[in-house]
């Protein structure tokens, strides 16, 4: 896909803050709410959005989640949605049709608004969508179907508003496709060599370039209960 003829606009920007919704579990700011915007974007995101937890959630390399807009369609046919369900059911900030996983590559960097943003990590979805949504195998189907959606880290802050342009405007990696290396780091399904190769690709984020330097040096295989269930003390 070239720079040239890749456009399309904002149609949705979400935001949320922090609650407690879950009686004896951690607080979430999972559950977003439309904005129209302009909304400042700063270097860790939309100014007028939350995190709960830091260290999984947000910051520099996630600062934006953004999901594509053509997957509901699936989820509502394949009965995780009910009919009717709308953008930010996942907790995205960025909503857009005619760009998914399979034409989004790490590394892209895009205007949004007036900021500067790039693709920085797909999403690991942990058990908070499953709470959110209602379902135990909603993060599972996550993973499964590799309809996550992908975070951006801002290289240049900025305003961005609905309707606003989407343009690409740098493709440094167009090996790498955010479908193939989130499905590889998710199911640890890569051969070795190329996961070296991620490993040392800067424009990954940096817990990903560490997670594909263990799977090419055959660490064992992570724990994800605790990320999918919630089983974590």
């Amino acid at each position: 896909m070239s720079t040239d003829t890749f456009k399309t606009t904002v149609d949705g920007l979400f935001a949320g803050a922090v609650a407690d919704r879950w009686e004896g579990r951690p607080a979430s700011a999972i559950a977003k709410t439309p904005v129209a915007g302009p909304v400042e974007i700063g270097f860790e995101g939309l100014l007028v959005d939350a995190q709960a937890d830091r260290t999984v959630h947000g910051g520099a390399e996630k600062a934006l989640h953004h999901y594509a807009a053509d997957h509901y369609a699936a989820w509502i046919a394949e009965g995780y949605l009910p009919g009717g369900t709308r953008p930010a059911a996942f907790g995205e900030n960025l909503s857009t049709l005619r760009v998914t996983e399979e034409q989004i590559c790490i590394g892209d960097v895009f205007r949004l608004g007036t900021a500067r943003v790039q693709v920085s990590q797909g999403r690991q979805p942990c058990w908070k969508l499953n709470a959110h949504r209602g379902r135990d195998d909603m993060a599972a189907a996550f993973q499964k179907t590799g309809r996550t959606g992908w975070y951006y880290r801002v290289l240049e802050p900025g305003l961005v508003s609905l309707g606003d342009p989407f343009e690409l405007l740098e493709r440094p990696c167009p090996q790498w496709t955010v479908l193939e290396v989130t499905r590889a780091r998710l199911t640890r399904r890569i051969d070795p060599a190329r996961a070296a190769q991620l490993s040392a690709l800067p424009e990954l984020a940096d817990g990903w370039r560490q997670a594909f330097a263990k799977i090419s040096a055959n660490a064992p295989a992570e724990d994800t209960s605790a990320r999918l269930l919630g089983t974590a003390d």
